[in-house]
């Protein structure tokens, strides 16, 4: 089966620029249906969807007795004449089709119309990523993860990388993957960055790392992966209220970039209400940990379920669960900054508030609509003396962080940073319900393949 080579071989995303030319297409048919003189092929390349609409007097019989038969996810090279058509399907623009060729056919595809549960859709998570929905999010992904490094790239930091094996725990022991390391050592893959951009930051001033981070939680909830992407910026000379306005103003900026490139997926291929993506503006509101402990405990005295009225349980000095952030979140329009948290719930690197050393000068800010923290964050405790207590209180060895120590001894300023999750980010603002569907091969508790 033969098709004009002459015709220029295009991508679907670039079709609109050959309108009324010939061309030819090289993908897999997306679905089709049929009568006896018209197929309709929905073809993908990648790119985009595009539907080639085949004549029967407009090609040889063997030609279309090829098109009537191929099947789901068959690849092919389809070529004719480009086509604007505001009422086509997926892009304004079809394909009438005078050429086909087969390049493999597929066998019994087994993601059909049908409907299908989740943990067969993760099971064939390969095959999944080809339909619609799954290119939707994973196109915003890859624009979410653009926007964040042209924020950091034209506001003057420098990408510095952390190392993914670290000899030490950055946020807790509970929660590491401990790898084999040579001479009878051991290593662990790394929780955060964050520790090694404190260093980037002393030399460079504004600086961050990008890269995968893991956490061995053995949690089941729709907001946990155990590889997910973490973005970590660190500043000198910063302070808590420097870093709450820096992460505002990040945030409002990678949202605006994702509604101005990508409002059609959001609201038509994933079903998404742009409401609260557009209230995304600065400033954001803003509650103290006891402000918000009180809110949270005025709401669980209205709340008349049983079980939530257990889960919204709280008293000072305890960290916030999903029920805590989801209710809190549900009484404001924007992302929501809770500062102060209490330092027994946070990182022995957390610098205490001077004026109450009960409280951390740190921050988290909550995602509206119930989806909770996504980027966390404080200024560091820049005082070595203030520095070694706290690692002695949590038990860690000084050895180990003798690096960090230096960073204390030799030129101390004040510090601060913040680190943003790539997947619930990418989750909230697809309004997606758990994060496995925000990350091409998702790991979790009781998945390692495919």
């Amino acid at each position: 089966m033969t098709n004009d080579r002459a015709s220029p071989w295009v991508r679907i995303s670039d079709i609109a620029t050959h309108a009324g030319q010939q061309v030819t297409l090289k993908g897999w048919l997306y679905n089709k249906r049929g009568s006896g003189k018209l197929q309709f092929l929905q073809l993908r390349d990648g790119s985009g969807f595009i539907q080639c609409v085949m004549s029967k007097q407009d090609v040889p019989e063997d030609i279309f007795n090829l098109a009537s038969g191929l099947t789901q996810e068959s690849s092919i090279i389809i070529t004719g004449k480009v086509h604007k058509d505001d009422r086509a399907p997926f892009c304004g623009h079809e394909i009438h089709a005078t050429g086909l060729e087969l390049v493999s056919a597929s066998h019994e595809y087994p993601i059909s119309k049908k409907e299908h549960g989740d943990a067969f859709l993760m099971d064939h998570r390969h095959l999944w990523l080809r339909s619609r929905r799954q290119h939707a999010i994973l196109r915003i992904r890859a624009t979410i993860i653009r926007a964040i490094r042209d924020y950091f790239d034209n506001n003057g930091f420098l990408l510095v990388d952390s190392p993914i094996f670290t000899p030490n725990a950055c946020e807790g022991t509970t929660t590491l993957f401990e790898v084999p390391w040579f001479n009878n050592e051991k290593a662990y893959l790394s929780q955060s960055g964050q520790l090694y951009q404190e260093a980037t930051a002393m030399a460079f001033g504004k600086t961050y790392c990008f890269g995968p981070t893991f956490r061995a939680e053995k949690s089941k909830t729709r907001r946990h992966l155990n590889e997910f992407w973490m973005v970590e910026p660190e500043v000198a000379f910063f302070e808590l209220e420097d870093d709450i306005a820096l992460a505002e103003d990040f945030l409002c900026h990678v949202v605006e970039r994702v509604l101005n490139q990508h409002e059609k997926d959001l609201s038509e291929h994933l079903e998404r209400d742009l409401t609260a993506l557009k209230n995304v503006t600065k400033p954001f509101p803003r509650l103290s940990y006891d402000e918000a402990v009180k809110m949270i405990q005025e709401i669980q005295s209205t709340v008349t379920d049983t079980e939530l009225k257990e889960q919204l349980q709280i008293d000072w000095g305890m960290d916030f669960g999903a029920p805590h952030e989801t209710e809190l979140t549900k009484r404001f329009d924007k992302p929501l900054v809770v500062y102060n948290f209490p330092a027994q719930v946070k990182a022995f690197y957390m610098k205490k508030d001077p004026s109450n050393p009960k409280v951390a000068r740190c921050m988290d800010i909550l995602a509206p609509e119930g989806y909770g923290e996504i980027i966390g964050g404080g200024q560091r405790e820049d005082n070595l003396d203030l520095l070694l207590k706290e690692i002695a209180h949590e038990g860690l060895d000084t050895k180990d962080l003798e690096w960090f120590l230096d960073l204390r001894r030799y030129g101390s300023v004040p510090h601060a940073g913040f680190g943003l999750g790539v997947e619930r980010t990418v989750a909230w603002i697809c309004g997606l319900h758990h994060v496995r569907e925000t990350i091409p091969f998702a790991r979790t508790l009781d998945r390692l393949h495919p």
